[in-house]
Order: structure tokens, then sequence, then C-alpha cells
């Protein structure tokens, strides 16, 4: 006599909820536990770091007077010492005046419009990028603090919905590989968790800097799927909930990631 069948579906079904189970109970580990030890080494010595560059690039923007004739510097101080690093820490924030989410390059690029009265740079642009690697890393070693109460509850579950989605031809979403297959390798590398508390980051496989917002857009093009715009809700909430996952890991700006 043989045992009940389990259909196919129903065992995904019945692993996914165990992996889920096993995310439960699982500590939140920075992305910099699954290097290699020589790319540790490179993140941790700032004259090897390649993101250092974006570093000094963003700082001398953000010196850098418009013909407005305002610079971030004016409101913020030369090396923006009057920016509050704990408040740094808990970007993305809500601000209702905004329209929901903000992100720190959205937070920077209204700054160019309204208070520099200057174009905003598009977003992924290298200057961007450069300018939002300098900001965060003033909030270097701080705990990462999303909020996640409030206003920003019910929008992180619409967050996490689309991190459990499955994308593209592959058919896969955010959570199979960094939660499911996490420790595992692809490529030779191992799959981290997700985390987001190292970017802005240098990114080894592509040799360049990317905000959380653009790391997105790649995983979604390896999963050959449509990326998000970087100004849409689908970016916003994905990048929230991902930034939330990351709450009490210290900010590593500029990471080294693969």
């Amino acid at each position: 006599m043989t045992g009940p069948r389990i259909l196919p579906w129903a065992l995904g079904l019945i692993v996914a909820l165990l992996a889920n189970n096993a995310w439960a109970d699982r500590q939140a580990k920075s992305g910099y536990a699954y290097l290699r030890e020589e790319t540790r080494q490179m993140q941790d010595d700032e004259f090897e770091n390649p993101g250092y560059l974006a570093v000094d690039k963003g700082q001398e923007l953000f010196r850098r007077r418009p013909d407005s004739g305002r610079s971030c510097a004016s409101c913020h101080g030369q090396e923006g010492a009057k920016l509050d690093a704990k408040r740094l820490a808990r970007y993305p924030v809500y601000d209702k005046s905004m329209g929901g989410i903000v992100r720190l390059q959205d937070r920077i690029r209204n700054c160019q419009e309204q208070r520099a009265r200057t174009k905003a740079l598009p977003y992924h642009d290298p200057d961007l990028l450069a300018l939002e690697t300098f900001v965060r890393h003033l909030a270097a070693g701080e705990a990462v603090n999303v909020q996640t109460d409030g206003s920003m509850a019910s929008l992180l579950k619409k967050g996490e919905a689309i991190y459990r989605t499955r994308f593209g031809l592959i058919d896969m979403s955010c959570a199979h590989c960094h939660e499911m297959y996490t420790g595992q390798y692809i490529r030779g590398q191992r799959i981290s968790q997700g985390m987001g508390n190292g970017f802005p980051a240098y990114r080894l496989d592509t040799g360049e800097m990317a905000n959380l917002d653009l790391c997105i857009k790649q995983c979604l093009t390896l999963m050959r799927a449509e990326p998000f715009m970087p100004d849409s809700e689908e970016s916003r909430l994905l990048g929230a909930y991902i930034m939330s996952r990351s709450n009490g890991l210290r900010i590593e700006t500029p990471a080294v990631r693969y």
C-alpha cells in the first residue's frame, strides 16, 4: 500500500513554508559575511576600496556651487557636519509632503531643485550616485533604522509582496535567492541575504558604483525581467522593504559587493 501522493505544486509550497520558517529564526547578516577574505580586505582598506573614489567625488560635488550660488555645503557644512548620522540611517523615510517613501537619492534631487534652484541630476547618474555615496558614508557605522510602524507599516507589507513575487523568464523572486538559497554558490560567489546596509556599494561584477535601486534593476535584468523605472512606486516599495530587513546592521558605505 502506498502513501498519499504529494502534488508538485504542494511540495513547492511546503518547501517555501519551511524556508520562510527557517528565515524567521535566522540572524540578519551583512553581505560582508559572505565575501571572500580578499574582498573583505579590499572593502576595509580605504586605499584599495574603489568606492572611496565615489566618496571623494561626492564630497567635491557637495561643495560645488551651482549658478544659483547654493551648494549642499551652504546648508549642511563643508564636510556635511550639520547632517545627523542617525537621521541618515533612517532612510528611506516616509514624508507625506513628498508623496510617500523618500529615498536618500530622492531627497538629494529635491534639494537640488528646491534649494539649489538647479536641475536635478538624472537617476543613476554617476554624479548623483557619488553624492549619495558621500552623504551615506557620513553615517558609516550607524545602525540602519528604517521606520517599520505607523505610515510605513502598510507600505512595507506592499514591498514584501513585491519581494516575494516571481519575475521574468527565470520565474524567481528576490526571496528565492536571498532566503531559500542564502549561502549557496552561484558563479563562484556565495549568495548573501540581500541586505541593503552596504549601499551605495562598488560592484565588482559591473565595475561601478550602485545604490540599492540600481542593484534592484541589475537583479531584475539577470532574472530576464523588465526592470522598474527608478522613480516608480514599485522601486520605492521594494527598496524600503529591503532596507527594513537590514535594520540593526551597521552602515558600510562604500561597501564592496559582487
